[in-house]
């Protein structure tokens, strides 16, 4: 076998190095059904990754908005648990898998629709206008 090196344009080395981004489900204004234990989870894991808030009901009637931060699966429902955050909450909180009857993905998903592509671009056409200290920052509400 010969050392033979390789030769590669800047396009080519840039296809290379820039891996394409997982694709989200629009989950927005959705609520899964909760019937089995399996769609339990599954919905659960859905808001886990979604970047916005979720309104829980729980099977007592309580419904708590919430940004879930963590989940710890269990072998059942009643070993499972998410932790989120809650509006006028100063502290973490944990809510069991069996005590949730209903969830809806009522907040707006901050990451939906962006790019990191898009934020580059941005950065380079601001500091090709000369602007300086520039920080790219989210979107307001």
């Amino acid at each position: 076998m010969s050392a033979e090196v390789l030769k590669y344009t800047r396009e080519q080395i840039e296809a290379l190095e820039i891996a394409p981004g997982a694709v989200h489900e629009n989950l927005e204004g959705s609520v899964p059904s909760l019937a089995t234990d399996e769609e339990v989870r599954q919905a659960l894991e859905k808001a886990f990754d979604y970047r916005g808030d979720v309104t829980i009901t729980t099977k007592a009637g309580t419904k708590v908005e919430a940004y879930i931060f963590n989940r710890q699966t269990g072998s059942t429902l009643a070993d499972s648990y998410v932790q989120y955050f809650a509006p006028n909450v100063a502290t973490k909180q944990k809510l069991s898998y069996a005590e949730i009857a209903r969830l809806e993905f009522t907040g707006k998903d901050r990451a939906a629709g962006k790019h990191w592509e898009d934020w580059v671009k941005a950065y380079n056409e601001r500091k090709a206008a000369g602007e300086k200290n520039i920080a790219l920052l989210p979107e307001a509400e």
